[in-house]
């Protein structure tokens, strides 16, 4: 996998979800790829290139990470401190108007609040791992859903969108990650959450070669993953026989 083919490929992305109208409850949808782009293309091309065993495939933006600096599970201290990660947000966008919800404001990298799902899980590969490098000689983190919604300062998640305005936002995503994996040359698409495996398992149904599986999501509205959840999704992927 090269790293122009996957910048190549979230441009597109980006410029099929631009635009897609979103009625209530959501108030305001924010695209990561167009206002945060270069932080997201800093990280493809130090992290997306050569074959990766196992993509990890979350399912949209959170309000205090990839909403912010355009990374999925973009929490701001593990992206500076661990991915090294440092490219400038302009929340003036690619020539696209932001209309930004005073609820939840485009802040990047000042941005305050800890993105908690982030913080677990890039804590976790760091603390198997390292280096990034060395997690990322193996695997690969992306995100099935590029859009962030909100209805005022409330987080409104893929799943709740309703079926005519998910289609054509869905089918974009689906040839997205279905880019990504071929590119990859993955032989594991692991979701991080139901939904994530589920709609991963629907966009690569095509795709030969590919096995699935799931770890629990690190939200803090879950319940499960408030109880140790490193310890959890680690079992998970030993279960899987992926980790040792």
């Amino acid at each position: 996998m090269s790293a122009d083919e996957l910048i190549a490929a979230a441009k597109k992305l980006s410029r099929a979800v631009t635009g897609l109208p979103f009625s209530a409850p959501v108030t305001h949808a924010y695209n990561p790829l167009d206002y945060a782009w270069a932080c997201h293309e800093q990280y493809l091309r130090r992290y997306g290139a050569g074959k990766k065993r196992i993509v990890f495939v979350g399912m949209n933006p959170g309000p205090f990470g990839m909403t912010q600096i355009g990374v999925p599970f973009g929490e701001i201290a593990a992206a500076r401190d661990w991915l090294h990660l440092d490219a400038p947000i302009a929340k003036t966008g690619q020539g696209n108007t932001i209309r930004e919800n005073p609820a939840r404001p485009i802040e990047g990298w000042a941005c305050a609040r800890s993105e908690v799902s982030g913080r677990r899980l890039w804590g976790l590969f760091a603390q198997r791992f390292g280096e990034a490098d060395k997690f990322f000689a193996d695997h690969f983190v992306a995100n099935y859903c590029p859009l962030a919604f909100f209805a005022g300062a409330r987080n409104v998640t893929p799943d709740k969108l309703s079926t005519p305005e998910a289609a054509p936002l869905f089918a974009a995503c689906n040839a997205h990650l279905a880019e990504v994996v071929r590119a990859s040359g993955a032989e594991w698409v692991i979701g991080i959450g139901a939904f994530a495996e589920a709609r991963a398992r629907h966009a690569l149904a095509e795709v030969p070669g590919i096995r699935f599986g799931r770890i629990l999501h690190p939200s803090p509205a879950s319940p499960a993953a408030n109880r140790g959840w490193a310890e959890q999704a680690t079992k998970q992927m030993r279960e899987l026989g992926l980790w040792d």
